[in-house]
């Protein structure tokens, strides 16, 4: 049996899994990110490969962006600090562990994920989206994800919809993320006044007639619907898989979005188009980084 070791490195807390050629979780560790000092979390990172005690054949990893994926490099990340900006992290922790390592961003691995044993497996060009906290992409192209000429490619949250539109935080007005994600539906509700705790919330509302909630929901839907169509004029992919907790958890979203998007494609693709929820769990990412050390 072939591992691999799958490693997820968030802002707060880093998980490592090992995951067999089957891609079942066989063993997982977690433990605290350390935001100023990688030394401290590569080194834990070695230290739970070597009680997995399997040989591997390599390790496939996500952190926090913006990331140099052909460089295998930390650009810079609001949440780590210090050494970490600007850390060859694929370098450094192959010189801890004599393993192969392969970074990508945490979307771009889900997409991974679900165009190898996901909803996506049997097709050749798979399109991906988390609709969340934020608003990803990852592009699978015959089983491997497009990176682009630099890297970026499907860094999308910026993507101009809306002119003068929403915003938050560091996305642009009008930006698809400021408009569909669930950050941008729950801060587009409070400020109309909504006492909300997050998007299915606001959907509820809607659900009940009212008619702010009920616009705000509307504009998440259209514009996630026009931003499809745009993917489909462009690249005509075999499926388009929506994941995230906006997409999987508020009922008839993505099938609602499917409706829309085929109302703005051309007659002869309208047929074609197929948008369709993750069946994959939280684990994900996890599994789109042993997918990529095993197919690397």
């Amino acid at each position: 049996m072939k591992y691999a070791v799958a490693i997820d490195i968030g802002g707060t807390n880093t998980r490592v899994a090992l995951i067999d050629e089957k891609y079942k979780i066989e063993e997982r560790a977690q433990f605290s990110t350390d935001a100023d000092n990688p030394d401290i979390t590569l080194f834990k990172i070695k230290q739970a490969i070597e009680r997995f005690d399997k040989e591997i054949v390599g390790v496939g990893m996500s952190c926090p962006g913006p990331l140099d994926l052909i460089e295998g490099k930390i650009l810079t990340t609001p949440n780590l600090h210090g050494k970490w900006h600007g850390l060859c992290i694929t370098k450094e922790l192959e010189n801890l562990i004599h393993k192969p390592v392969y970074l990508e961003n945490d979307a771009n691995l889900a997409a991974l994920a679900e165009a190898i044993i996901g909803e996506g497996k049997e097709h050749n060009i798979v399109q991906y989206l988390t609709v969340s906290t934020g608003l990803g992409a990852g592009l699978v192209i015959n089983k491997k994800v497009f990176q682009g000429a630099h890297g970026f490619a499907n860094e999308v949250a910026n993507v101009c919809l809306w002119d003068n539109g929403p915003s938050h935080g560091s996305i642009y007005p009008g930006g698809v993320e400021a408009i569909c994600s669930g950050t941008a539906i729950e801060q587009r509700a409070e400020k109309a006044g909504l006492i909300v705790a997050h998007a299915g919330e606001v959907n509820d509302l809607a659900l009940k007639g009212n008619l702010e909630a009920q616009k705000i929901m509307d504009d998440a839907k259209l514009y996630l619907a026009n931003f499809i169509a745009g993917i489909q004029a462009f690249i005509d992919p075999e499926i388009v898989i929506l994941g995230g907790s906006v997409a999987l958890k508020i009922p008839g979203f993505v099938e609602d979005v499917e409706s829309l998007v085929k109302t703005k494609v051309y007659p002869v693709v309208e047929p074609l188009v197929k948008v369709r929820k993750s069946t994959l769990n939280e684990d994900s990412g996890l599994l789109g980084a042993a997918c990529l050390a095993f197919n690397s």
